[in-house]
């Protein structure tokens, strides 16, 4: 990630910079998913949001109808998670 973030500053946009790091596509049913969120949690300790966005029927539905998860059902776990995410990023600035 951060080598493509490198590529892209060095030859398309040197004011890029990275907001923050949003985990995706978490299972909590997993000790895999937990190990990767301490990890990323250890590398990235001021970059990584709080809100993780878990792994959910109605975001993968969403996109098949074409439309957002906000459009699609903003009151599933997925909309939730992603409203407070765009909070999260707004608060950052």
């Amino acid at each position: 990630m951060l080598n493509t973030v490198n590529i892209v500053k060095s030859k398309l946009n040197s004011a890029l910079y990275i907001v923050g790091v949003v985990m995706t596509m978490f299972d909590s049913r997993t000790r895999l998913a937990a190990d990767i969120v301490r990890e990323v949690r250890t590398h990235f300790p001021e970059e990584i949001f709080e809100t993780i966005i878990n792994r959910n029927v109605r975001l993968s539905e969403a996109p098949s109808f074409g439309q957002s998860i906000l459009d699609y059902d903003p009151n599933s776990p997925g909309g939730l998670a992603y409203r407070a995410l765009a909070e999260e990023v707004l608060a950052r600035g």
